[in-house]
């Protein structure tokens, strides 16, 4: 338990400062509110209203979100490869190899189909 002591503590201090921190900027802080201020943040173009159960968004959206996951995925496992090269040799290398491959044909059917296009 003595290893992970500063570990801890180190956690308690970040904590306790955002803590305090946010606190203290409610309490000290600037309070000029005005119509501007507590409308949403929609990069200047004003909101439209929404129909009760939320509307539609395209599926772009969720394609888009989906690649990001991919590829995240793929730079997880990419990372452990890279620390331990030297020790897995040339099978860790053709393994590695044919992730990528098969990612990259994920990345270009998507590539082929339009998906990464925004229209």
């Amino acid at each position: 338990m003595n290893a992970y002591a500063p570990i801890l503590v180190l956690g308690a201090l970040g904590a306790a400062f955002a803590i305090f921190s946010v606190f203290m900027a409610a309490i000290i802080g600037p309070k000029r509110y005005n119509r501007a201020k507590l409308e949403a943040y929609e990069c200047g173009i004003e909101p439209t209203p929404h129909p009760a159960g939320g509307g539609r968004f395209p599926i772009k959206y969720y394609l888009t979100a989906m690649l990001f996951i991919v590829f995240d995925i793929e730079i997880v496992f990419l990372y452990p490869w890279a620390v331990t090269f030297d020790a897995l040799g040339l099978f860790g290398l053709v393994e590695m190899l044919l992730f990528v491959l098969t990612v990259f044909v994920a990345y270009a059917y998507v590539w082929r189909r339009g998906g990464l296009e925004w229209d």
